[in-house]
């Protein structure tokens, strides 16, 4: 398979409050626009930009993992499970379990940005757990070198997240210079934060999506990379294979 960049003209859109919270979803929901559509257990993927504080009221949830990674500025959460309003910013993390119902609302800070990322676990299980939820301080977030790249270990090995998904790695790259890609045993979902990197030789552009598959890649440049490696295949089937059979 060779190397997919979608750009962010092409991927989907989403707005909150009349615009208030704008969003391009790298993976969108199942019948929205846009070229990519879930795949292995990753469900959803946007990033979200509050152009005036906003706040997304209370909305339910359940089975999934829905995390949040705060890129810029602060947010704020509540869920009913806390009852409490709890704040994050830049660099900090959070993770809810909807396992069986939660309802939560989301406040973003007037230029705040945040990806949010839904995992697809093995939902026929997780429906039957009661809802936990986790938050993760940027200060507290393991970080290694390896080469040219200083890694944040958000999930996986050496990370701090705990996850009910397996197979899951989740990362924040600072390239300084040039990597490899090898691990072909895996799908490998880039979000490009900062320009000035090239991959294989292409350049690719601030907010491009990248997914490499069956592929070695040759990442080279100055800037920032959010990377989750996830399996190629897994032992069930997930509610998004689910929802696109039945769409066929």
């Amino acid at each position: 398979m060779s190397i997919q960049i979608i750009n962010k003209e092409s991927q989907a859109y989403g707005a909150f409050n009349g615009g208030e919270i704008v969003e391009n979803k790298p993976i969108g929901f199942p019948r929205e626009e846009g070229p990519t559509k879930p795949y292995s257990s990753l469900f959803y993927w946007a990033n979200a930009i509050a152009k005036v504080d906003s706040t997304i009221g209370l909305h339910p949830h359940e089975g999934f993992e829905i995390m949040s990674f705060v890129l810029k500025g602060t947010i704020r959460h509540y869920d009913t499970q806390l009852k409490d309003w709890k704040e994050l910013n830049e660099g900090d993390a959070q993770i809810i379990r909807a396992g069986n119902g939660i309802s939560h609302a989301e406040h973003m800070a007037q230029d705040a940005r945040m990806f949010q990322i839904w995992l697809d676990p093995n939902i026929n299980k997780t429906i039957q757990q009661p809802a936990s939820y986790d938050d993760y301080k940027a200060r507290a977030v393991p970080t290694s070198t390896q080469g040219d790249v200083e890694i944040f270990h958000y999930a996986g090995d050496k990370g701090i997240m705990h996850l009910d998904s397996t197979q899951i790695s989740i990362q924040k790259w600072i390239l300084n210079g040039t990597h490899l890609i090898e691990d072909q045993s895996a799908i490998h979902s880039i979000y490009v934060l900062t320009e000035n990197i090239t991959i294989n030789g292409k350049n690719v552009s601030t907010d491009d999506f990248v997914i490499i598959e069956d592929e070695s890649a040759n990442l080279s440049g100055q800037g920032e990379l959010f990377v989750i490696s996830s399996a190629k295949e897994l032992e069930y089937e997930t509610y998004g294979e689910i929802i696109q059979r039945r769409m066929r």
